[in-house]
């Protein structure tokens, strides 16, 4: 039975050209025909400098979710790995282009692969690191000798204008000056869109091989109630009320399909929560964080990066900032690709010895689960 599995290429693929802060409604449109008064606010808390849409200029698209997944994955192939080789497909999405058939379906539709054993993983940002989980332990376990693990988002699609016209419009005859809620608003100027894949095996291969020591993921939704969720309501009480709860004329009237987010709840626990199931793993596998060489931690927003930093110190974790590596001012917060794209330039951007270690996290906001894996260079 093989006892090790290893990350032996990482792909990435960024639609079209980077979009800078002044260019977002070009792309995504205004709502009402004014620019957003929100929008400043909350790129000058996230940091963002750059990111990309899968669309051109007035919102036309150029791919969907899928198509994005197929081009990071294509990328694997080559002389060593071909399309006929692969044995296991595990796709992962926060946004995906329908509700059936499932997104890995559709991925493995578009490649010119056989018939293979498919997954498909969804939700939010943890969404990705669950993928990596189950093709970790199918090459664990023997059950095949390799794994393809991908994510991909086009969270842009639905940030156009376009899905909150109707809304404001409601507003509008309600209220003398509406105003887009902020849960919705603080969103569209959050998210990217890209892909990104990853290719498992039961023996190191390539230059620089990754192997993956454990992945641990915690969910905290048996104590917090939702944060961030689309096709539904939160009420007064906290409780999500699902899409086909209302009305069809309200899917429109409320945007019940738009990305939503408890900005609150999120300053409150996300930091937290993230602190809290670390220690939990340093103790339970005997694990000395000083060993690692560098901190992938996926923030959707640099407002977090001290706080994250000061809660961890604050519980006697001790991660110095020059072992951090993020890239989210360049690439945007693309939510399930993220961790892959800073693992893919921090390959390609350091140089890296044998025997040194990357420690990944993922948190996500929507019910709150968290995700960690260890990583060493081989």
């Amino acid at each position: 039975m093989p006892n090790e599995v290893y990350i032996n290429k990482i792909t990435k693929f960024l639609p079209n050209k980077p979009v800078g802060n002044d260019e977002m409604e070009d792309y995504l449109g205004m709502i009402d025909n004014r620019p957003s008064r929100a929008r400043r606010i909350v790129l000058r808390n996230n940091g963002i400098v750059n990111r990309y849409y899968a669309m051109e200029k007035g919102g036309k698209p150029t791919h969907n979710c899928a198509e994005l997944a197929v081009v990071a994955i294509k990328q694997l192939f080559g002389n060593d790995f071909k399309p006929e080789d692969m044995q296991l497909l595990a796709c992962s999405t926060a946004s995906p282009d329908q509700v059936m058939p499932s997104h890995a379906s559709m991925v493995h539709g578009l490649l010119d692969i056989p018939s293979i054993e498919i997954a498909s993983f969804a939700g939010s940002c943890c969404a990705s690191m669950q993928a990596l989980k189950f093709c970790y332990l199918s090459v664990l376990a023997g059950n095949t000798s390799n794994a393809v693990c991908s994510a991909s988002e086009m969270f842009s699609h639905w940030m156009l204008a376009r899905y909150f016209e109707k809304e404001n419009e409601v507003e509008r005859r309600l209220k003398e000056n509406p105003l887009l809620a902020f849960e919705k608003e603080f969103l569209r100027w959050m998210l990217s869109d890209g892909a990104g894949a990853l290719l498992l095996g039961n023996k190191p291969a390539g230059d620089l091989p990754l192997r993956i020591e454990w992945v641990d993921i915690r969910s905290y939704a048996n104590e917090l109630e939702t944060c961030m969720y689309a096709g539904a309501e939160k009420g007064p009480d906290g409780k999500l009320q699902g899409y086909f709860r209302f009305e069809p004329e309200d899917w429109l009237n409320k945007s019940i399909f738009s990305l939503k987010q408890d900005t609150r709840m999120l300053g409150e626990m996300i930091v937290k929560l993230g602190g809290r199931f670390l220690k939990e793993i340093i103790e339970a596998r005997n694990f000395d964080v000083r060993s690692i060489d560098y901190f992938l931690p996926h923030i959707s927003s640099e407002f977090f990066r001290e706080p994250s930093f000061q809660e961890l110190e604050k519980i006697g974790v001790d991660i110095p900032r020059e072992k951090w590596f993020t890239n989210l001012s360049a690439v945007g917060n693309v939510a399930t690709v993220s961790f892959i794209l800073m693992l893919e330039e921090l390959m390609r951007t350091r140089d890296l010895k044998k025997g040194q270690r990357i420690l990944i996290q993922v948190p996500e906001s929507a019910r709150f689960t968290y995700a960690y894996a260890l990583l060493t260079v081989c």
